[in-house]
């Protein structure tokens, strides 16, 4: 959906779902300019509906009154989140320690204290591969952990919402760091 005059420039709303438990949930409106994301805030409805459309509730008690907000609820998290888009320390590339060999010395002592060099795609995903193969075979599958507590952030690349169990069931079973395993049949 877009809102402002200008071409280059335009409003979005969109499904943030960084700090929540489903893919495209806490609805924000993000304005871009010349492709770059200028702002996010939360949507509000009442641009496009009435409020008595909503059907809202209100509570009194106590003196007070309390009513259904008329805008998205963004948690701060989520509003932060340009910055870590257009920060100077993200990683926008594979990078591998220019002293580690995944079939020879790993010189893990080194860790923390050498420098790194750019490696591609390709050499990253085949380092991966041999690692989780590693551990699969040096430990078994369930040597590998699956950490799933990261709060969405990377959408649909992310444990609670599918895509990492579903490889790691297809090797032989995996290590699940959460509180509730049953949440997790079915995925």
């Amino acid at each position: 959906m877009e809102g402002n005059n200008s071409p280059k420039e335009r409003t979005l709303i969109r499904g943030l779902g960084f700090c929540s438990f489903a893919s495209n949930s806490n609805v924000a409106e993000e304005d871009i300019s010349d492709g770059k994301l200028i702002r996010i805030r939360p949507l509000h409805y009442d641009k496009k509906y009435r409020r008595n459309e909503f059907r809202p509730w209100k509570i009194e008690a106590r003196g007070k009154s309390f009513e259904v907000p008329t805008k998205s609820l963004i948690p701060p998290f989520s509003l932060s989140y340009k910055k870590r888009v257009y920060s100077p320390n993200r990683i926008l590339y594979p990078l591998k320690r220019v002293d580690f060999d995944p079939n020879g010395n790993r010189n893990v002592k080194n860790r923390g204290e050498s420098g790194y060099v750019r490696i591609s795609w390709n050499e990253a995903l085949d380092i991966i591969v041999g690692e989780i193969n590693r551990i699969k075979e040096k430990y078994g599958p369930y040597g590998i952990l699956a950490q799933a507590d990261g709060h969405g952030e990377t959408q649909i690349v992310h444990g609670p919402h599918g895509c990492m169990v579903n490889p790691l069931k297809l090797l032989g079973g995996y290590t699940l760091q959460s509180r509730n395993l049953d949440s997790w049949e079915g995925w």
